[in-house]
């Protein structure tokens, strides 16, 4: 399947994609905060959207040539400045300050679970989404398959950050190491995973081993 670098969207095909996003993360454990399923659907959704937004004005949003699956894929040296602050504007403003600021002080807990490699060069996997229509379709093993050709041109690791366990248990099966997890005070496990290159390539056709979780 053909993947590319999503470029000169319309208005309407960024709203279908900004659409599917947005639903995939509706039960995601890092909108917890946001109150139960039901009520914080539209504050998740108009999250995504405005999150989604960065991702394409960053030239990281990658898509499947049927767009039913996407990729946020950014490596950290090329990483704009513009696109992030101008983000974080606009989620002050689309969600109710209190929500908000509950939502940070738990974000703030576990952001910096990466450092062991996120200081140095990497690629960043921003979000793997896959439209509900195309689940257990191979579409996620395809985007990550794509994550991995994409870290290995540029010779540098390829990180995941997850919330969600059973995420962590699918990138594992698809050859990414669990290096590291952090519960914050709200309950929520932020799961950090890795795929290196070199390492990585020896044992692909092996079975996925963890490294020890700090």
């Amino acid at each position: 399947m053909k993947i590319e670098l999503l470029q000169h969207a319309s208005f309407e095909e960024l709203a279908e994609i900004k659409t599917m996003v947005g639903e995939a993360f509706v039960t995601n454990s890092l909108f917890h905060t946001f109150g139960d399923l039901n009520s914080r659907r539209a504050l998740v959704l108009r999250y995504m959207d405005i999150y989604t937004d960065y991702v394409y004005e960053s030239n990281a949003l990658y898509i499947t040539e049927d767009r039913k699956g996407v990729i946020g894929l950014l490596h950290s040296r090329k990483a704009p400045v513009m696109p992030q602050m101008k983000m974080l504007i606009r989620l002050f403003r689309a969600i109710p300050y209190r929500v908000m600021k509950q939502y940070l002080s738990h974000i703030r807990q576990i952001a910096d679970s990466n450092k062991q490699y996120a200081s140095a060069p990497h690629i960043d996997t921003l979000f793997v989404c896959v439209d509900h229509s195309c689940k257990g379709k191979g579409y996620a093993r395809q985007l990550v398959s794509f994550a991995k050709d994409y870290a290995r041109k540029n010779r540098v690791p390829l990180l995941f950050d997850t919330d969600m366990p059973q995420y962590a248990k699918i990138y594992q099966h698809f050859g990414c190491q669990l290096y590291h997890q952090t519960t914050a005070s709200n309950g929520i496990t932020r799961y950090n995973l890795i795929w290196i290159p070199d390492r990585a390539d020896k044992r692909e056709n092996s079975s996925p081993t963890e490294v020890q979780v700090r």
